[in-house]
């Protein structure tokens, strides 16, 4: 929806964003053992990813496999799938999963994560139940905004991972739509002053902040359902939630 956006700044911006989501967003057919869906949203300084972000993933991966190809799915490192048939080596596992952790503890990026209880969600609103991806991405858009005032910047573009057309093509309706008319706490007038964008990009081509933003997701997920369990994963991801001035990066609703 080009007539929203404004004319691209002659300067890169100072920050970029990755977006990712854990689960179904579908209200439909809910399943017990996963009845949460999370939007994750991943902010880094441009500098930060190039000197830091970018090198530190490549040397992860060219430490476990012979390219830099490799796409860090957290879901086919939990089963073991592909290219991470190697994790199934159980001498092999928990040292990989430790690079990993290093690797997101190390990296310099604050974490958004919006997250909705899918059924308590429905049994709360019934038929007036909003999807669960664009209450989840009202909440994440709700907070981008204060970090872009507290940093004193207008400028962000945004990149998601694509998941199909029908499915892009309403998280961008949505996008835009918040973009023109506001959220209930934030006004049209304050989303005008910025100058967002969403594009969307297949996973071949191996974006790292979508795949930093994936990482975050499954843990802090897995957390929100059974909080007593060691989860050493979220403990790391954690640690990156936005939170300054009162405002908390970390959204569970309702």
């Amino acid at each position: 929806m080009p007539e929203l956006s404004k004319a691209q700044s002659t300067q890169p911006s100072r920050f970029i964003a990755f977006f990712d989501e854990c689960g179904d967003h579908s209200l439909a057919k809910i399943d017990a053992d996963f009845p949460i869906f999370v939007l994750a949203l991943v902010i880094v300084e441009r500098e930060s990813y190039r000197d830091a972000v970018l090198p530190a993933m490549n040397r992860l991966k060219l430490k476990w496999f012979n390219h830099e190809g490799i796409n860090l799915h957290s879901r086919d490192i939990r089963l073991s799938t592909g290219p991470f048939q190697l994790l199934r080596n159980p001498a092999l596992r928990p040292q990989f999963l430790s690079d990993m952790s290093e690797l997101v503890d190390g990296a310099p990026f604050t974490l958004f994560i919006s997250a909705i209880q899918k059924q308590t969600h429905l049994d709360r609103y019934g038929v007036n139940a909003d999807n669960p991806y664009d209450l989840a991405l009202v909440f994440s858009m709700e907070r981008l905004i204060h970090f872009l005032r507290a940093e004193g910047e207008t400028e962000l573009p945004i990149v998601a991972e694509a998941r199909g057309r029908q499915e892009d093509n309403s998280l961008e309706k949505t996008f835009y739509r918040i973009l023109a008319q506001g959220t209930r706490f934030r006004p049209a007038e304050e989303f005008r002053r910025l100058n967002l964008s969403l594009t969307f990009q297949p996973k071949v081509n191996n974006i790292a902040g979508v795949q930093l933003a994936d990482l975050c997701a499954h843990p802090c997920a897995r957390h929100i359902i059974n909080p007593q369990k060691e989860n050493r994963a979220y403990e790391v991801a954690r640690r990156k939630v936005y939170e300054r001035d009162g405002v908390s990066g970390w959204k569970v609703f309702p």
